[in-house]
């Protein structure tokens, strides 16, 4: 029979408790957390690449065009740059060559359009200096920033923020995302959309008021901007309303048309 004397007990039964006193692991610590449900990630395919952008925040700036400023009754001399967000599952991607449906939005009877070029973001920071800011750029894209007129108005008249008017549903539309490699950046440049064969907006970039580099020099002074950032630069003047029915054509000198037809 084996001897086990006192000492080896009360070893054996410190070294039981002190087991029993460490802390279990974490969950988390045995393997990644698992969502209670999914969320689809919100990506933008990219020209010429297998690989998808994927997209973290919406900015846009408000009456980036003088002419469009004063169309909405603002003074561009005197005004600063104001910037609003839309959620990134408002995003709604067309094909390049394709007529894509877009669906008229509950609540409004004044829906309208806005072209605009989109600038996406492949890394950011803070106060990042106008000289610098064209480095965080990926690429570019042709975007609509659809907007429910009416409601956004009804707010602003109430002095409350018109979110209702811009964030919604497919709210943003663009085309595909070109490699700033393959187009180099967009100073200048003819942009126009036209309804129904009919052209109602008719600029050129250079008409406007702050730049793409200065958007990201002044949107980093109140935002972290990362990668993934999407910026909607403004839209020329002569903005109004569409219907069930039309089609859409935007265009954008270096880019390919893109296309919609509200249903």
């Amino acid at each position: 029979m084996t001897t086990i004397d006192r000492r080896t007990v009360l070893a054996a039964g410190a070294a039981a408790m002190a087991g029993a006193a460490t802390p279990s692991t974490p969950a988390a610590a045995q393997g990644a957390a698992k969502p209670v449900f999914d969320v689809a990630a919100v990506t933008i395919p990219i020209v010429g690449q297998s690989e998808v952008f994927p997209v973290r925040r919406i900015y846009c700036i408000g009456r980036n065009y003088a002419a469009h400023a004063i169309e909405r009754g603002s003074d561009p001399n005197r005004e600063p740059p104001f910037f609003f967000q839309k959620p990134t599952d408002a995003i709604q991607n067309v094909p390049t060559g394709q007529v894509a449906d877009h669906p008229y939005p509950s609540l409004t009877k004044n829906y309208h359009h806005e072209v605009e070029l989109v600038a996406a973001l492949k890394s950011g920071g803070t106060n990042i200096s106008p000289d610098k800011a064209l480095d965080h750029v990926f690429g570019y894209a042709l975007g609509l920033d659809m907007t429910r007129r009416d409601l956004q108005n009804e707010m602003a008249g109430m002095k409350k923020p018109w979110e209702i008017g811009k964030s919604f549903d497919h709210a943003a539309v663009l085309g595909p995302i070109h490699p700033v490699a393959k187009t180099g950046h967009f100073t200048k440049g003819a942009i126009s959309l036209a309804v129904n064969g009919t052209v109602r907006q008719n600029s050129n970039l250079d008409k406007m008021i702050w730049s793409v580099a200065e958007q990201i020099a002044k949107l980093s002074e109140a935002f972290e901007l990362k990668a993934g950032d999407i910026i909607y630069s403004g839209t020329p003047e002569n903005v109004g309303p569409v219907v069930k029915g039309d089609v859409l054509l935007c265009k954008l000198e270096g880019l390919p048309d893109m296309s919609i037809k509200i249903v």
